[in-house]
């Protein structure tokens, strides 16, 4: 009898999760034609038809700065082995990297 009742408390709470998945993913390409309509502004004929192309393809986005926190943690993870004035020398360039 527990092993049903588990059964069923498990069903119970991964269903809506289960359902969910599918509207946020059409939330999320509503979402992107969307902002691709806003940004296609102006554009007509075959220049807007290659425009909405390119831009609702599933191009990855442009990654966001590194903040510093995660340059300093990249840069000690690079800095691994090097001691002294050689890792001062290292962190010192790498932190002035725009990454």
């Amino acid at each position: 009898m527990k092993k049903l009742l588990i059964a069923v408390t498990a069903f119970a709470i991964a269903a809506p999760m289960l359902l969910s998945a599918p509207a946020m993913a059409e939330n999320a390409q509503q979402t992107k034609m969307a902002t691709c309509n806003k940004d296609a502004a102006g554009k007509k004929g075959d220049e807007r038809k290659a425009f909405m192309k390119d831009c609702l393809s599933n191009k990855p986005a442009a990654a966001a700065p590194m903040t510093q926190q995660d340059k300093m943690k990249q840069c000690n993870a690079d800095a691994a082995g090097k001691k002294g004035d050689e890792r001062k020398a290292f962190m010192s360039s790498c932190l002035k990297k725009d990454k």
